[in-house]
């Protein structure tokens, strides 16, 4: 229990680290979703999204009457008399059967009387919309005031824009009811990405042109969007109908192609001034952005727009998951891996990012790209420092004891400390030469030292390739086990694969020894099975990695034990029972020295064993 709560105290720092560093990530995501104050490169990548979903599929509810430069040859110069756009909307309700028209355009002086009259009368008695531009910008050093704002309604919209000034109409059309604003905020890009539904000046709110029209004339519900609105422009200007405004006045275009449609008349004649930049091109006529909000109206009254998703806590959950998943994934990936897992990250998020803006104009694609590059810039760094921390450590302490797969699973693996001592289930192998004594004595200390290095050899070479831990040499002889510093489920077959691997090397040495002259060799082992502590054992002035329990005193008797049986190799019964791989001969019972009862001893039956191919690899 002390061990464990070793081991959890010295992971704790690390822990709450890692916590920290995906905790910042997915505040930052946060932080881009609802806080404006974090600059994202959102409009940009969201610009790139819009442009993927954008379609030419004509609008047939929707009509742009344009007063280009066509028009304005035909039919004279701008400004036209008032009595002229007078005719343009009495053709296109009366003759055409328009369901109503807005003009995209104001007029803060009185013109010509009769004109005026015209316009006045349309605007009050038929579905005609007029124009008026407010401004926002309230560090103008003159505020504008041109006309009389027309068309607001007591009270002001919660969120609503405050405009500062205007250029409304002449004041006899201020009692119009239907009269829509077309002032704007740009991005700080120059961009027109937004338009305010509704803005509140002098204690009235006042819609926008496109709200203002579908209200008044489209024979549908009556909408109250947000106060600021995204235009969605999935829509390219090619998608309408425009018509040339000299073509109306000429009766020049079939009826059907106006009838229960609504109108909206400007201008995109460079000289007239009305050009706006948006995500679909540098420079297009500001009617067409009228026209694109019109359309997202419209649709929104229909029931026909994508519906809503929470396109701000989807990105805050993928945020949160790849945070977590950074968590769990770094410290058993290498530095690169760290970097290919957030680069597929971001990939996907791109993928589900183009989906959701389809259904959400407002959230912040760029909020959970924001976390990972934090991921990427801080994360993956730390991590690279840990596992070059451990690394050094583990290498350090095991490269002499642990099979290289092992050392590599080992730093792939998220212990902290993977040597304080554990309770596992290990195989331990114990081998000795017989007869050392008699074989060094009669020959020189060189041949000696020599042979003593050959014969270790034999015995550590299959250890280590059968993926097995060296706890020590016993000066003829070594002790190893499986099973530990990482857990084996095979631990049992893999001992007796070494086994059989060093009787091989053995014998090999032994037939060269005898042609040379001297004795053969002859190595006794002992194997068995079962619980015990493995761990650094050390102390202040020196490391060292064991195993201690009953099965490794009990390996050490069964190796004393093969003196007294023509077999190399005596097994206890534990490892029989966990052995899949291996059959076994019975020696009967004996009582081993320490031992209160007799216990059964197994030798390997090389007839019937089918032990795995001599080839390293890693530790399962």
């Amino acid at each position: 229990m002390s061990a464990i709560v070793r081991s959890l105290a010295a992971r704790t720092p690390t822990m709450l680290v890692r916590l920290a560093i995906a905790a910042v990530g997915v505040l930052l995501a946060a932080a881009a979703q609802w806080t404006p104050g974090i600059k994202v490169p959102d409009e940009w990548l969201r610009d790139q999204l819009i442009r993927r979903h954008v379609v030419a599929t004509p609008e047939p509810r929707v009509l742009v009457v344009d007063i280009d430069e066509a028009s304005l040859a035909s039919h004279g110069d701008w400004p036209w008399p008032r009595g002229q756009l007078a005719d343009l909307v009495e053709i296109l309700i009366g003759d055409y059967g328009a369901k109503g028209v807005a003009l995209d355009i104001v007029l803060p002086q009185p013109a010509d009387p009769a004109g005026d009259l015209r316009l006045g009368m349309l605007a009050r008695h038929g579905p005609l919309v007029l124009a008026q531009a407010f401004d926002y910008n309230a560090l103008r050093p003159q505020h504008l005031r041109a006309g009389v704002p027309a068309g607001g309604r007591p009270g002001t919209v919660p969120g609503a824009l405050q405009a500062s000034g205007y250029i409304a109409n002449q004041p006899a059309w201020a009692d119009v009811p239907h009269v829509g604003n077309i002032g704007f905020v740009p991005d700080p890009d120059g961009a027109l990405r937004r338009l305010p539904m509704y803005t509140s000046f002098a204690g009235r709110s006042y819609p926008a042109l496109s709200l203002a029209l579908v209200n008044c004339c489209s024979g549908g519900a009556v909408l109250t969007p947000p106060p600021v609105l995204r235009v969605d422009f999935r829509r390219d200007w090619t998608a309408y109908t425009v018509v040339s405004a000299g073509d109306i006045l000429d009766h020049a275009i079939a009826a059907r192609d106006v009838a229960g449609r609504l109108v909206i008349v400007g201008s995109s004649s460079l000289g007239l001034g009305d050009r706006v930049t948006t995500p679909l091109a540098a420079s297009r006529p500001g009617l067409g952005v009228q026209a694109t909000m019109l359309s997202t109206l419209l649709d929104q009254q229909a029931g026909t727009h994508p519906a809503p998703w929470p396109g701000h806590w989807i990105a805050l959950a993928f945020a949160g998951a790849v945070a977590l998943l950074t968590m769990l994934a770094f410290p058993r990936l290498p530095a690169l891996g760290s970097a290919a897992l957030l680069v597929a990250a971001a990939a996907l998020w791109l993928w589900l990012a183009d989906g959701i803006g389809v259904h959400d104009a407002t959230f912040s694609p760029g909020g959970p790209l924001l976390a990972i590059l934090w991921l990427l810039a801080v994360g993956v760094p730390y991590q690279w420092q840990l596992a070059q921390r451990r690394s050094r450590a583990l290498l350090n302490t095991l490269r002499q004891y642990v099979a290289p797969g092992v050392v590599r699973e080992l730093l792939r693996s998220d212990m902290r400390d993977p040597l304080v001592p554990r309770e596992l289930d290990v195989t331990t192998l114990i081998a000795d030469m017989e007869g050392y004594t008699a074989q060094v004595e009669a020959i020189p200390v060189a041949e000696a030292a020599a042979l003593t290095r050959a014969f270790l050899d034999c015995l550590t070479g299959p250890v280590i390739r059968h993926q097995g831990t060296l706890d020590k040499y016993t000066g003829d002889g070594l002790v190893a086990f499986w099973g530990a510093p990482l857990p084996q489920h095979d631990h049992a077959d893999m001992a007796l694969d070494a086994a059989r691997e060093i009787l091989q090397q053995v014998r090999a040495l032994s037939e060269q020894r005898q042609r040379d002259g001297h004795p053969p060799l002859r190595v006794r082992i002992g194997i068995e099975s079962g619980l015990a502590v493995a761990g650094d054992f050390g102390t202040s002035f020196r490391s060292i990695y064991t195993a201690v329990g009953d099965s490794v005193n009990t390996a050490s008797r069964l190796e004393q034990a093969a003196r007294d049986f023509p077999h190399d190799v005596i097994v206890g019964a534990g490892t029989v029972e966990r052995s899949r791989r291996h059959q076994f001969l019975s020696l009967g019972e004996r009582l081993l020295r320490g031992k209160e009862k007799p216990v059964i001893l197994y030798t390997i039956d090389s007839t019937m064993s089918t032990p795995a191919p001599n080839v390293a690899g890693p530790a399962t």
